[in-house]
């Protein structure tokens, strides 16, 4: 199974980690973009287990890379980076978070209330019952409801979006797995206020790129950090949202902070 993408050449100094979970292929644009001046690997996640998906993570980079990386992780990307760079400190020279989901419990009511008032009246029942769906184990048709979640979620992310294009690969091993579970472990960690504790182990600079449009709220990824992180820089981009690659106004805003701060 190939569950990694090559761009540009050697040596690879930068690793792009895609959302979701499960949304294999989405970082695809930004190593394009990077590919020009440096080499690039897309990994993608396989694993429906937090720890499985350190383990695939780590053995991608140590089979593909030659010294440190720098590590870009997206949305669900930029936690499973943030807890990989606490867990590996020596495997990354720089951590840069796009999109972040918040660090404390405190900040997560603001998601689902600025998601649901960007929503029509159907599609906020469809929403809500998504959401208590998933969260019975007796549920079937798990990964079927998550990949809808998402797709009410990019609806209630962006601003003023361009159409998001990649190619998805072929990977059989994940067509029906539920990554909802992967994502609950991160949550369960944040709810007992353990997400924010990986920091202290966190010795690299942090960087965190995020969207005032974000429906994660700045402050939920910008406060705790900056308090715990000793070497951190945030940049907040108005009139963007979740994922200010597809942006139409700010996406090269976007890509020049990238260029700037690898």
């Amino acid at each position: 199974m190939n569950n990694l993408r090559k761009h540009g050449e050697k040596p690879f100094k930068i690793a792009v980690i895609h959302g979701g979970p499960g949304a294999l292929g989405e970082m695809q644009p930004i190593a394009r973009f990077l590919a020009s001046n440096w080499g690039v690997l897309e990994p993608f996640q396989t694993e429906i287990s937090l720890e499985k998906q350190i383990v695939e993570l780590k053995e991608i980079l140590e089979d593909n890379e030659e010294k440190s990386i720098v590590l870009i992780g997206f949305s669900w990307g930029a936690w499973l980076s943030y807890i990989f760079t606490a867990r590996f400190p020596t495997l990354v020279k720089k951590l840069i978070l796009v999109g972040s989901g918040p660090y404390k419990q405190e900040y997560v009511k603001d998601i689902e209330q600025t998601r649901l008032s960007r929503l029509s009246t159907e599609e906020k029942q469809e929403y809500q019952l998504i959401i208590k769906n998933l969260s019975d184990p007796s549920f079937n048709n798990r990964n079927q409801i998550f990949m809808r979640l998402g797709e009410l979620a990019s609806k209630t992310d962006s601003f003023d979006p361009l159409k998001d294009e990649f190619e998805k690969p072929e990977i059989e091993k994940v067509k029906d797995l539920d990554f909802s579970n992967v994502l609950n472990e991160v949550l369960e960690l944040r709810r007992k206020d353990e997400l924010i504790r990986f920091s202290k182990q966190i010795n690299c600079p942090v960087v965190a790129i995020h969207g005032s449009y974000d429906p994660h709220p700045a402050e939920g990824v910008k406060k705790p950090l900056s308090n715990a992180i000793k070497d951190f820089q945030f940049y907040l981009i108005d009139e963007c949202g979740h994922k200010p690659w597809i942006e139409r106004k700010i996406k090269d805003e976007f890509y020049k902070i990238l260029n700037d701060i690898i």
